[in-house]
């Protein structure tokens, strides 16, 4: 346990501190804590404690910490070690090779969502992701929904990667919708972007034109598996994004049966799956007539993490 005495550098010992020297005790700090990858949690706080990069770190070990420095670097460790994510204190994290904001109102952009990106992509027909994503369609205005954009990641991923597209982006959150507006314009995709705030597409006309693609992370947590969470999600990412019920499969249906209304003839749906759930979302695809070439795509670690789907039909009967 870290001690107050631990906690506080003393002004002599801040007239002494390095680069060096700081970065071996704020991994220190955070290994006594036991926090997942100390190591770079350390790193990551400190970069963002001096405004410097890496390289910089490694190459000035020697460079003296100011004392205001010093001062921020180990109140963060501190809000670190008490369970805090290291991006809600750098306030980023890096998705699809692009950096977004990030603050308390939003899920942390995690890895295995990059995963939504590249089936949409696929279903698309985008191949090496150029802007011709279909023969005939180079020109045309392709239309996306992302339902439930929190940060907006997937959405700006995607404007990013077809700039012909058009993306609505909806979520609950207007705190939510704030920060994804800010990383679009972050990005220069803002204005192919229109954000939305309702509940999943309920807000959405049916008689707009149809959407080529819908792509969702939707919350898909059972309520009694938030024991099993780390701390750093449980207590500290927004439970709305997390948690839609008691089985986590609870979006799912309402969300397939709104796509399946505004979706055109071959449109894609492309979901983020629970660690758990594929068979769940299988069956809610399998009871509404009118969806085909079910796929699902498995993760780094083997787990099915997206399951994709085409409609065949529009209107819906």
């Amino acid at each position: 346990m870290i001690t107050a005495m631990a906690e506080t550098i003393h002004q002599r010992d801040v007239a002494t501190l390095d680069i060096r020297a700081a970065l071996k005790e704020a991994m220190k700090r955070l290994r006594a804590a036991n926090v997942p990858s100390h190591t770079l949690a350390a790193e990551l706080l400190l970069m963002h404690a001096l405004g410097r990069d890496r390289t910089w770190l490694y190459t000035h070990p020697e460079a003296p910490l100011e004392a205001a420095a010093a001062e921020n670097l180990f109140s963060l460790v501190s809000r670190r070690a008490a369970g805090e994510p290291t991006q809600y204190l750098t306030g980023k994290q890096e998705f699809w090779g692009l950096d977004f904001e990030v603050t308390p109102a939003v899920l942390i952009p995690r890895p295995e969502t990059e995963h939504v990106v590249e089936v949409a992509l696929a279903r698309l027909g985008a191949g090496s992701y150029a802007p011709g994503f279909a023969a005939g369609r180079a020109s045309a205005t392709l239309r996306i929904a992302d339902v439930g954009t929190g940060s907006g990641c997937i959405a700006v991923a995607l404007a990013r990667e077809l700039p012909q597209a058009s993306i609505v982006a909806t979520d609950i959150s207007a705190e939510a919708l704030d920060v994804a507006q800010r990383n679009a314009a972050r990005h220069s995709v803002a204005d192919r972007i229109f954000f939305l705030r309702c509940n999943l597409l309920d807000r959405v006309s049916r008689s707009s034109l149809p959407f080529d693609l819908m792509v969702s992370n939707p919350p898909y947590v059972a309520l009694d598996e938030a024991s099993q969470l780390p701390r750093e999600v449980r207590d500290h990412e927004p439970s709305e994004a997390l948690f839609p019920g008691p089985t986590g499969s609870e979006i799912y249906g309402a969300l397939i049966e709104q796509a399946s209304a505004l979706l055109r003839p071959g449109g894609n749906l492309v979901v983020e799956l629970g660690h758990n759930s594929s068979e769940r979302v299988q069956a809610i695809f399998a009871a509404q007539p009118g969806w085909t070439d079910l796929r699902v795509t498995n993760d780094l670690a083997g787990i099915p993490r997206v399951l994709s789907a085409a409609w065949s039909s529009w209107p819906r009967p």
